[in-house]
């Protein structure tokens, strides 16, 4: 897929005098049904998370608090997305190059993902994601 169907989506805002409330609904907000979630946090300064690219999975990538970049490469061309409010989010598609820096102190990172952790989704040496989406 190349990088130009990846984008950031709007999510609802729901604004009160008490606090906002945003919400995340699989199918409708997100492209994909929502099967698995998981986030990051505690990243020292400095450190790059990611480094890989996935064969059939879908992620959302939001920002919940501080801010972070997200980089993505489909093997021709790349573009760097900054995140930094928890109602916007990065939809990534599959076979995407991607890794996460430029993390703030206390940022924490919310992934929302099409499938269940599956190790052999995953392509861990850019050599070989370049070779399976005809680049290299």
């Amino acid at each position: 897929m190349p990088l130009r169907d990846c984008r950031i989506i709007e999510l609802p805002k729901v604004c009160d005098q008490r606090g906002n409330l945003t919400f995340v609904e699989g199918g409708n907000h997100v492209p994909f049904e929502i099967r698995r979630v998981y986030y990051l946090y505690d990243v020292p300064g400095g450190a790059e998370r990611g480094a890989h690219a996935h064969r059939n999975l879908s992620q959302f990538i939001v920002a919940m608090s501080g801010s972070f970049d997200v980089v993505l490469n489909d093997g021709f061309e790349s573009k760097r997305f900054h995140l930094n409010r928890s109602y916007f989010g990065l939809y990534v598609c599959p076979l995407m190059w991607r890794y996460l820096d430029n993390f703030s102190s206390g940022a924490v990172c919310m992934v929302l993902a099409s499938e269940h952790y599956d190790e052999a989704d995953y392509i861990r040496d850019y050599d070989t994601f370049s070779a399976t989406v005809g680049a290299g």
